[in-house]
């Protein structure tokens, strides 16, 4: 398994990075709409839907992606779609897991499925237009969450962080992943200051602030995407990627947030 893991992260980093830095602009929308189907059908997977029911989800967002596509810069010229974003993300999502919800109707789970990938779609495309190594940094910084979340929570985790969602979390796997986001966010701001440049005003008190609070919306999509998963009694999402599961399973924490992290830039600037 280990073996796979890594593997499959030497193919898809180099890619990934090839596509971020040297791919035009329609390119990078078609290669972020592909990840963004496959991620369609297993959430069609995960909401219930047989076979049948998942192509024509994918069809349905393949048709919303190339809506949104043949919109152009209007579509992230919208507060409406970033306020859903928010309160999605900020207040529904943290209530829905509290309160251990289960939803059993498809179409909610579709329309949700939709609240999820679309805004992940945008931000991925809006973040490159702004500037591609601020896209990288928020990339890497659920990365290093995550791989710090793991080691700490092996070395010293012993008080479960959602027991009924994902019992392999840890708070102290969580404060290892707030601990190394702050840092990292910091070393960011020290070596690499243009790439944080839209985020301005910010003391370095307040740069560790805000890695706290992306990090705990990253855990956040994690979690989201973990009860989903058990409430439709699956423990991957699919098995597209050797050893990682599927695209969901890669993408969990980068959903919430990318979209977080755009709205947010995309209101100071609204605001200001």
């Amino acid at each position: 398994m280990l073996k796979q893991r890594v593997l499959a992260a030497a193919v898809m980093i180099p890619a990934f990075l090839l596509a971020l830095f040297y791919s035009s602009p329609l390119v990078w929308m078609g290669l972020i709409g592909l990840g963004t189907l496959l991620a369609a059908w297993e959430w069609a997977r995960i909401a219930g839907f047989a076979v049948s029911g998942r192509v024509l989800y994918m069809l349905a967002v393949a048709v919303l992606l190339l809506g949104l596509i043949y919109l152009g810069a209007e579509d992230v010229s919208r507060p409406t779609i970033w306020s859903a974003v928010l309160v999605f993300w900020l207040l529904l999502v943290p209530l829905w897991l509290s309160r251990h919800w289960v939803v059993r109707q498809r179409w909610v789970l579709a329309l949700v499925g939709l609240l999820v990938l679309l805004p992940t779609w945008l931000a991925l495309v809006a973040l490159r237009e702004t500037s591609v190594l601020l896209l990288l940094f928020l990339m890497g910084l659920v990365w290093i969450a995550d791989i710090a979340a793991y080691v700490f929570g092996r070395i010293w985790g012993k008080h479960k962080l959602a027991p009924r969602i994902s019992p392999g979390k840890t708070w102290e796997g969580a404060a290892g992943a707030l601990f190394s986001g702050m840092l990292y966010t910091v070393l960011w701001h020290s070596f690499a200051p243009d790439a944080l440049a839209h985020f301005v005003g910010f003391s370095t008190l307040s740069w560790a602030a805000m890695a706290l609070f992306l990090v705990a919306i990253s855990i956040i999509g994690d979690l989201f995407e973990s009860h989903m998963k058990r409430c439709a009694g699956l423990k991957d999402s699919g098995n597209l990627i050797p050893g990682h599961g599927g695209i969901l399973d890669r993408i969990d924490s980068q959903t919430s947030i990318l979209p977080v992290a755009f709205a947010w830039l995309f209101f100071s600037a609204w605001i200001n």
